[in-house]
Parts: structure tokens; C-alpha cells; sequence
């Protein structure tokens, strides 16, 4: 008999952690090589975690809603092989405290940084920190007093992500406070002072008819991520309507004879991301993101496509390098993450590395909104519903009114970075190369 380690694989690029949201199978039953044993989430996108091998489950290592990097040994798998073929199982305590048993902190006092050597977190029986929370602390140079004096938002007290990072930001900003681990009544101190105050939200009434749905995992994270950029950017929109006759009139023509060639459902939306494609090659300066005061200019223009799922919540997948793909490649790219989307297949690398979004807000009927930006992209634009719409029609012979198919685009950009004069001209771009749609263009 030998004991195998299973770890957490790797899921895609820039894909460093995931959370454990189920265990498929329990200690003592039988596994066979490629059947499922747990499930995991990474940001947005649910995936399963097969068994390398056959043998039986021994040992669990992580709970549900633990947090685990990518290599981390996750569970032990006994097996028929011999043990020099197989990994010796950690133990508990060298899963748990892998971190070094030395971290650096910079401490400002006035315009002096001090350096201090810190031993690593652990829990107690009083306070508990999950592993996303020890690596931070590890990371950042947080002695356990220092943590230990930290508020905690979560359940009973706990110290989430966002107590530990907003402490950070804030005792960054507050070059005067000087953080001594060795010093407790000080640390308590500096600690109250960088805690962001918390307000209270008013109470909801809820009366015995009402029905309480708590939010779903997903749930959250959209609406944490929906504040996150509401909060960060300064949203500004821009507004503009694209007569889209030509486009209407050409793919009717074409896209039967389309799907008996490439087996795929021609719709409007690889026609407009090519155009944004287009566009984005044209404002380069939209193709970026912010981080602190520098400014990161992609090489590559990777469109997020907003999507919504049968269950109600939004997911993006991200087209790689859309302005080199020509319009078959554009479709067969859209139409597999959106079946993919709707299956619940993406993966992680699907949804990764988006420089600028795509939503069709007229799926739904709308004829344009105010769409929120996808961190940490700059701008985000909204499709609305194509409609028939009567129409001035300037010919030589004179002006007179004709029914045309139009469509308003609604461009939110980021007015840190962005200026009205550029959000607009990229707008105005996109719908110049939809209006100069070729009515003979052959696909």
C-alpha cells in the first residue's frame, strides 16, 4: 500500500488560489482514477478536481470554504502501488504552517522604515484565520499580536480578506503610526486606528409572509465586485446611435448559407466585437488599466462578452486577441463560450486576462443602460436592441423619412484615465465601422 498526494491543479494562467465549495467523496470511500472528489470555485467559474489514481480516501486536509493555492496538497489517496512510487502524506501541521518561519515588514515611523522578523500566524481557540488570511499576513510581515488586535467582520469575529487588505491600505497611508509587534498596547492601538469604521446598514423589516433567500456564492462575488468599481472608478457615460440597416440586411442574406459551410449560428455579436476590435486599435489608450498612479497599456486586446446565465447571475468569457481573428473566427470563438457559459464549462483561463467588455443589453429588450465597468478594465459598452425606427434619409434628390434598423450603444469609462473627448471618439468609432458595414461582403 502507498499513500498518494492529491494536489490542487493548475487551472490557468494568473489562477493562483481556489476555494473548496464541496467534498464529492468522504474518508474511507473507494475512488477510481478521473472520477471527481471535490469541487472548487476561482473567482467566478466552478470546476471539478479528478483523482490521479485508483485507491481510497484517507485524508481530507481543507474544509469547505477553505482557501488553497495552486501545488497545495489537498487530500491523501491510499493506493494498490508500491510506496516508492507514491508521496509520503504531510502532516496536518506542515499543511497548515508551510509558510517560512520568517516574514519582513516595512513599518513607516516618519520618514524611517525599520524592518522586523515575524513568526507566522496560527489559529487558536479563540480566533481562527483561514489559510488565504495566514498567507496574507506571511506576505505583508503581520505579526499574530498585530492580527490578533485586527476587528474581524466575518462570523463570530473572523478576519476576512477584505479586514486584513483594507488594514493594510490604510496603515500604509498613515506614515506617524508605528506598529511594534513586540509592543501589544500599541498594536492594539495602531490597529483601531487603521480599521476602516464600519456603518452599520439600516434594518430590514421582515414580516412573516416574507420568503429569505440568502445569496448564492456567485451571488456575492458579483455584488462585491459590482461595489468594488463603483467605488474605485469614476463612471462617466457616453451615448450614441448606429444605424445598422446594412448589417440587418446582409446577415439575413447570408447566414444560411454561413451555417451549411461553418455548422455555425451566425448572430449580430462577433459583427460588433470585430468593430470594437477594430476600434480599440484605433484608441489604444481604452485598451488599458490603472494601477495606483501608472498606467498599463495591453499589447493585447482581449474582449471580455457579458453573459448571462440560466440561473440569473452574469458571467464574462474572454475572446484572446479578437482584433486578429477574422469574422469566422470571431463567430466559431462566440458561439463557443457562450454554449460553454450556458453548459457551465468554462474554465478558469476562460474568464482570465479581459482588457475591455462587450454587453448586449438588448438581449433583455432594453434600448441601452449604464453597465458598470469590469475591473480593472477602463470601459465597458453596452449594446441595445436593434429596432426599426423611422428615419431622415438624405439623397440627392432631397431629404425624405425611410424605416431603418438602429441600435444606441452606451459607453461607461473610466474619467480617472479617460476624458470625455476619448470615450466619445471611440463610440463614434465603433459605429462609423458599423455603418460602413460592406453590403457584398463575402464571409
Amino acid at each position: 500500500m502507498a499513500r498518494f498526494e492529491l494536489k490542487l491543479p493548475k487551472m490557468g494562467e494568473s489562477v493562483a488560489e481556489a476555494t473548496i465549495t464541496s467534498w464529492l467523496k468522504q474518508v474511507g470511500e473507494t475512488i477510481e482514477e478521473d472520477e471527481a472528489i471535490l469541487e472548487i470555485a476561482t473567482d467566478k467559474v466552478d470546476s471539478e478536481v479528478p483523482s490521479e489514481v485508483d485507491g481510497v480516501l484517507v485524508e481530507i486536509l481543507f474544509n469547505v470554504d477553505d482557501v488553497v493555492q495552486v501545488g497545495q496538497t489537498i487530500a491523501i489517496i491510499e493506493t494498490e502501488a508500491s510506496a516508492s512510487t507514491a508521496t509520503s502524506a504531510p502532516k496536518a501541521e506542515e499543511v497548515i504552517q508551510e509558510a517560512p518561519m520568517q516574514a519582513v515588514t516595512e513599518v513607516a515611523q516618519t520618514v524611517v522604515a525599520a524592518k522586523e522578523t515575524t513568526a507566522p500566524v496560527i489559529s487558536s481557540e479563540e480566533r481562527f484565520y483561514s489559510p488565504l488570511v495566514k498567507n496574507i499576513a506571511k506576505k505583508e510581515g503581520i505579526a499574530q499580536a498585530e492580527l490578533d488586535a485586527l476587528p474581524g467582520s466575518g462570523k463570530e469575529g473572523r478576519v476576512t480578506k477584505n479586514d486584513i487588505l483594507t488594514y493594510l491600505e490604510n496603515r500604509s497611508t498613515q506614515q506617524s503610526t508605528t506598529v511594534a509587534p513586540a509592543q501589544s498596547n500599541d498594536v492594539a492601538s495602531a490597529a483601531s486606528k487603521a480599521a476602516k469604521p464600519k456603518t452599520e446598514a439600516a434594518p430590514v423589516v421582515v414580516s412573516g409572509e416574507d420568503e429569505i433567500i440568502e445569496m448564492t456564492r456567485m451571488g456575492k462575488l458579483i455584488a462585491h465586485h459590482m461595489v468594488e468599481s463603483v467605488q474605485k472608478s469614476a463612471h462617466v457615460q457616453s451615448f450614441i446611435e448606429a444605424d445598422v440597416t446594412k448589417i440587418w440586411n446582409w446577415r439575413k442574406k447570408v447566414k444560411d448559407g454561413f451555417m451549411k459551410r461553418e455548422g455555425e449560428n451566425l448572430t449580430f455579436t462577433p459583427i460588433f466585437m470585430e468593430a470594437v476590435a477594430k476600434a480599440l486599435r484605433d484608441f489604444p489608450m481604452l485598451n488599458i488599466s490603472l494601477q495606483g498612479d501608472t498606467i498599463i497599456k495591453k499589447k493585447n486586446i482581449n474582449l471580455g462578452m457579458a453573459a448571462a446565465l440560466p440561473n440569473g447571475n452574469l458571467i464574462v468569457p474572454v475572446i484572446k486577441n479578437a482584433d486578429q481573428l477574422n469574422l469566422v473566427g470571431m463567430t466559431k470563438q462566440v458561439n463557443s463560450l457562450a454554449n460553454k457559459a450556458r453548459e457551465n464549462k468554462l474554465k478558469p483561463d476562460d474568464i482570465q486576462g479581459g482588457t475591455y467588455t462587450v454587453t448586449n443589453v438588448g438581449t433583455f429588450g432594453s434600448i441601452m443602460g449604464t453597465p458598470i465597468i469590469n475591473q480593472p478594465q477602463v470601459g465597458i459598452l453596452a449594446l441595445g436592441a436593434i429596432r426599426k425606427m423611422p428615419a431622415v434619409i438624405e439623397t440627392p434628390e432631397g431629404d425624405f423619412i425611410g424605416i431603418r434598423y438602429k441600435m444606441i450603444m452606451s459607453h461607461s469609462y473610466d474619467h480617472r484615465v479617460v476624458n470625455g473627448a476619448l470615450g466619445g471618439q471611440f463610440v463614434k468609432a465603433v459605429k462609423d465601422y458599423l455603418e460602413a458595414w460592406d453590403s457584398n461582403r463575402e464571409i
